[in-house]
């Protein structure tokens, strides 16, 4: 049986910075009850260059802080942490865990017409190859992924700048190997990159699915509750939490334009107390 109140206590979600946002969005809108906290480690960011070890460091910090707030649930809203530290948070959270990798391949392999996925990332998820042991789980074994580390995503993001002729130019850089291959399917393996979603879009034109996995994450966290009687069915208005390691001032101006609406309080913290 679960205890009284288990039900109400928050969601917590953390990422490396911003990103992340546009993952609690869609938790937000489809489960429109539950509570949130979310914690955004931009003055360590970014995780994608930084070593596997390091990832896991931060990410067990992360998850202390998390912890300290009573989440029912932890989602690992970065690529990078969910590639590199998912299996050692699942150990040791002591609650259910949902990372975002395994939506966003799952989606790609059933939206692929042609059998020829590309995959963008961070250097560190690529270089884990985590999408392409993801894929093959779920696809034929003559599928075909390519794959592209595009690091100047995440500063592009974080700055606002979504659009313009040195994002579009970044852009067909990075995604020109991959065009070469003929893919007809896209993960935006960063969940900074959704907000560049348009612009890369553009870039890989109209015979190109983008795949990015919010909607995904959002689905299975409500089945990872709902297995676990975890769902908070009280209809009163939900609260949501916010902090950051870094800048207060510019979580709230950038934060509110990744979640598209205000962010009107949050709260620094010491990540490194954890």
């Amino acid at each position: 049986m679960i205890p009284a109140g288990e039900a109400q206590k928050p969601i917590g979600v953390f990422d490396s910075g911003l990103g992340g946002l546009t993952v609690l969005k869609a938790i937000m809108s489809r489960l429109p009850h539950e509570n949130t906290v979310y914690f955004g480690d931009s003055g360590r960011a970014p995780y994608g260059m930084k070593s596997p070890e390091t990832i896991v460091k931060f990410s067990r910090q992360n998850m202390r802080f998390l912890q300290e707030q009573k989440v029912k649930m932890i989602v690992i809203a970065c690529n990078t942490a969910s590639s590199c530290a998912y299996e050692d948070i699942r150990e040791k959270a002591g609650v259910p865990v949902v990372e975002v990798v395994a939506p966003g391949a799952r989606e790609a392999v059933r939206r692929t017409r042609n059998g020829r996925i590309g995959v963008i990332g961070t250097r560190g998820t690529v270089d884990s190859a985590v999408y392409i042991r993801a894929i093959k789980r779920y696809a034929p074994d003559d599928i075909f992924i390519a794959q592209q580390a595009c690091p100047l995503f995440v500063g592009l993001a974080e700055e606002g700048w979504w659009t313009g002729d040195i994002t579009r130019q970044v852009a067909e850089i990075y995604l020109a190997p991959l065009l070469k291959q003929q893919i007809d399917t896209l993960v935006l393996g960063c969940t900074h990159y959704p907000l560049l979603a348009g612009l890369i879009a553009k870039t890989a034109g109209p015979d190109v699915c983008l795949i990015n996995a919010g909607n995904n994450v959002a689905d299975e966290v409500w089945q990872t509750l709902a297995s676990a009687g975890l769902l908070n069915e009280d209809a009163g208005t939900a609260g949501h939490a916010y902090y950051t390691s870094d800048s207060v001032q510019q979580f709230k101006r950038l934060g509110g334009a990744f979640l598209a609406q205000p962010i009107v309080q949050a709260e620094r913290i010491d990540i490194e107390q954890y």
